[in-house]
């Protein structure tokens, strides 16, 4: 056993304690609000007399007061909370080790992880709130533009934009129905969990979760202190939300090239070229797809330090640094997609052109053929895929093929015309009345595309306000601790 008070090597500090203390920006507002919740839990089991308790909830009073640039963070004192007590140790000797009274020191990280967590929640929810609306109005707005939906980067069949962006609103709002479940685990209290087992001292662990507004406290208190399985569920969450947008980003950045020229970004996420000035690139796209890639490898490493032996801290030391971090990137690609999408222009011109050149009616045809000649599908699609190869090396399109066209390819699969005349076609051939027909659940049919629109709008403004109440209620718990700890101090004196 190591001596207290021997100096640790100048390379555990670099390698070591550097890498902890780094973290200690995104942990000392919570930190001071643990130790305060702790000290005032102390306080009123009289574990811990009033005047030393005073002058302790001073300095954290103090220290909650102090830009953590300023609080003096130092590897070569140790980690986040060594650091911490070298500190208040300073101000108020001895006094200061009442901190450590019924709890170790990864209680206190572990807590001000969670309150941290539960803002960086809030924050994506708000930012994913925002992709939802972004893409739900846009998507009204072109209930009416017609386009040909792909698959494999190939034409598929009629559709509107608007319906292919609702397809990203659906996911993304799910992701905000994760996070909040997500968030329901965060906030939860692990303070009084102990070494292990609890302390003896009669903590009450309910009043330190309620004061510091968690919902409730772990159970368990071994799982309180060691389980990371939430941590890495919330990572996932952000992680799968950013790569739904980046598959949209994907889109995007292939249609708003010359070739396709659906879409364009507004000016203000794209980038010049130095050299080529005939170039805008689609910088923002870039970003979100880039950021994706990096998420997914820092849930990656999530999985890869939590596979250790239990009540080990090697993921968790690096899951207050890697976690915060991770749903912040996760927050700046959702709230630079949701611009994205709010300042996209629409080239619906462009849009129809192509799809009226193209043959993405096919199905439809078979369809009717089925429906109308008597053929089972096979043949009504061989029939169709004869005729369309005919039109094609002809150069000609989808709405211009005739019933005679498709007698010729019904004789030389069937050996018999179809009988159909180029006034029973026309409905059939058109794309935008084939949209219209798509009246199902979920189709495409314009005023289908509005009522999905107006509903998912709806559930991101709900969204919306559940998230700002709950931020009204975490300020409110942490408010009221700070007070309750500035009257208890006053009352020492």
């Amino acid at each position: 056993m190591s001596a207290p008070g021997n100096r640790p090597a100048p390379e555990l500090i670099e390698g070591g304690f550097g890498v902890e203390i780094a973290d200690a920006p995104l942990l000392h507002n919570g930190l001071n609000l643990a130790d305060i919740a702790h000290v005032l839990a102390l306080r009123e089991r009289g574990i811990v007399a009033d005047e030393p308790a005073g002058r302790l909830l001073g300095v954290l009073l103090d220290a909650h007061k102090t830009p953590v640039e300023e609080f003096g963070y130092d590897p070569a004192f140790g980690e986040a909370y060594n650091s911490r007590e070298r500190r208040f140790t300073a101000e108020i000797g001895t006094d200061a080790g009442w901190l450590h009274a019924g709890r170790p020191r990864r209680e206190a990280v572990r807590i001000a992880m969670r309150l941290r967590l539960r803002r960086d929640a809030l924050d994506l929810i708000d930012a994913a709130c925002d992709v939802v609306r972004a893409t739900s109005t846009l998507a009204a707005e072109h209930a009416e533009t017609f386009m040909a939906d792909q698959t494999y980067l190939q034409h598929a069949q009629p559709s509107t934009f608007g319906h292919y962006l609702l397809s990203f609103a659906y996911p993304v709002q799910r992701e905000i129905d994760r996070l909040f479940d997500d968030l329901a685990w965060v906030n939860r209290s692990p303070a009084g969990a102990g070494g292990v087992n609890g302390s003896r001292l009669g903590y009450d662990r309910s009043r330190v979760a309620e004061r510091l507004g968690f919902d409730g406290v772990i159970e368990h208190t071994r799982d309180a202190m060691w389980q990371a399985d939430g941590l890495i569920k919330i990572v996932s969450t952000a992680v799968s939300l950013v790569t739904t947008l980046a598959k949209l980003a994907e889109d995007l950045e292939i249609w708003s090239s010359t070739e396709f020229d659906y879409v364009s970004l507004a000016d203000g996420h794209t980038r010049s070229s130095v050299l080529m000035p005939q170039k805008r690139n689609p910088y923002a796209l870039t970003m979100v797809r880039g950021e994706a890639g990096v998420l997914i490898g820092r849930l990656t490493g999530m999985f890869a330090i939590s596979k250790t032996p239990s009540a080990r801290s090697d993921n968790l030391i690096f899951a207050y640094g890697e976690v915060p971090r991770a749903l912040e990137l996760a927050g700046k690609a959702t709230r630079l997609m949701a611009g994205v999408i709010a300042g996209l222009s629409v080239n619906a011109e462009r849009m129809y052109d192509a799809l009226e050149g193209g043959f993405s009616q096919a199905a439809d045809l078979a369809d009717y053929i089925l429906a109308t000649c008597g053929l089972d599908y096979r043949t009504a699609y061989d029939v169709v895929g004869t005729c369309l190869r005919t039109a094609s090396a002809q150069g000609l399109r989808g709405v211009d093929i005739t019933a005679a066209m498709l007698d010729e390819a019904a004789r030389e699969r069937t050996g018999e015309p179809l009988g159909l005349t180029d006034a029973e076609l026309h409905d059939v051939l058109d794309p935008r009345a084939i949209v219209s027909t798509r009246v199902v659940v979920g189709g495409a049919a314009p005023d289908v595309v509005r009522d999905m629109a107006r509903r998912c709008l709806a559930d991101a403004e709900a969204s919306a306000a559940r998230s700002r109440e709950l931020r009204t209620a975490f300020d409110a718990a942490e408010s009221a601790l700070l007070q309750a700890a500035a009257d208890a101090a006053e009352l020492s004196r």
